[in-house]
């Protein structure tokens, strides 16, 4: 069992949060900020795993998936898809 999987789910959130905004960078500061507040809470285990791990790489390789300057790599796609769409519709 990892330390995520005993962290209770509200904690989880929390962090997931705060490490959304508190980056490297502002711009990734108010991306992955909005989308932590609009869509963690709808983020089944597995996604919120994923984003947890997608939060552990580089502020500048984000902003370039998210600006869509570079091609994520195939297992952050659907995420960063996701991203890109909340902050279109935001």
């Amino acid at each position: 069992m990892t330390e995520a999987t005993r962290e209770p789910h509200e904690t989880r959130l929390k962090r997931l949060r705060m490490r959304s905004m508190r980056r490297g960078i502002k711009e990734m500061d108010l991306i992955l900020a909005a989308y932590a507040d609009a869509r963690l809470h709808q983020l089944g285990h597995e996604a919120l795993d994923r984003y947890d791990a997608l939060l552990e790489e580089n502020d500048q390789d984000l902003y370039r998936w998210v600006s869509g300057q570079e091609t994520p790599p195939e297992h952050f796609e659907p995420m960063i898809d996701d991203i890109v769409q909340h902050g279109t519709r935001a």
